[in-house]
C-alpha cells in the first residue's frame, strides 16, 4: 500500500500495532510504499492509516534496494 508518511512514521506505527513489514521502500513524491507480512497485518494498519492511504496512482523508482 502507498502512504503518506515517512518511513520512519510507518516504522513506529507498525511496531505499535505489533505488524510486521516485509518491505518498504520511499516514494519519489514523498511518502513510502509498505508490504506487510501478512494479509491480516495489512488490513489492520489499512484500517488504522486509512487517511493516510495514497489513493491515485503514483510512481516508483524503478529499482529500489535498501
Amino acid at each position: 500500500m502507498n502512504l503518506s508518511l515517512s518511513e520512519a512514521q510507518v516504522r513506529t506505527l507498525c511496531g505499535k500495532s505489533g505488524v510486521s513489514i516485509s518491505a518498504m521502500e520511499p516514494l519519489p513524491q514523498g511518502g513510502c510504499h509498505l508490504v506487510c507480512t501478512t494479509g491480516a497485518g495489512a488490513e489492520e494498519i489499512r484500517l488504522e492509516l486509512k487517511k493516510y492511504l495514497i489513493t491515485t496512482p503514483v510512481k516508483r523508482f524503478a529499482f529500489y534496494r535498501a
